[in-house]
């Protein structure tokens, strides 16, 4: 399989809203809240005109989406944390059908690197839920900080921003 990575278009939105109703569906058959009511909000940040979303593609198919944001929200993160410069990556969706080729991992790869080439010192990210911890903890992602908010738990993630020596082999399929 042949990966690339590319800012969303508006013509994604389909796309996207099909990529967040598969990961939805199986979200619900493993007894897990899904996104299906926040579908076509987070399809319409493809054509958000800040760039801040992009489509992972396999063969030329949208299989995955994120946003990315060059401020970190300031939540329970201290000033320090604030002030360091860093990537916030939300809302990466993948789909479900493809995950043997781990493109959540892929998304979060890409991210580190390219958080590195911009000299920048982290990649920050946050979830909801004890199963997203582990398996960001896998990508090696780090627990910094867990809040509590009205809807429950916020986990606030980090990892720092590396280069990824084999990341263009990983985008060329080989």
């Amino acid at each position: 399989m042949r990966f690339s990575i590319r800012p969303a278009r508006p013509d994604d939105v389909q796309s996207v809203t099909g990529i967040v109703l598969a990961r939805s569906a199986w979200l619900e058959e493993h007894g897990m809240p899904s996104w299906r009511a926040d579908a076509e909000k987070l399809a319409a940040l493809t054509a958000s005109p800040d760039g801040s979303m992009f489509i992972l593609e396999a063969d030329g198919r949208a299989i995955g989406c994120t946003t990315v944001t060059d401020t970190t929200p300031p939540m329970a993160w201290t000033a320090e944390e604030l002030a360091q410069p860093s990537l916030y990556l939300y809302s990466t969706v993948t789909d479900p059908a493809l995950r043997e080729a781990k493109p959540g991992a892929l998304i979060a790869l890409w991210a580190v690197d390219r958080a590195a080439r911009e000299g920048r010192q982290w990649v920050r990210r946050g979830c909801r839920f004890p199963s997203l911890v582990s398996y960001y903890q896998r990508q090696g992602f780090t627990l910094i900080h867990e809040m509590r908010k009205t809807h429950g738990p916020m986990y606030l993630m980090g990892r720092r921003a590396q280069r990824i020596e084999d990341l263009e082999d990983r985008f060329n399929g080989h």
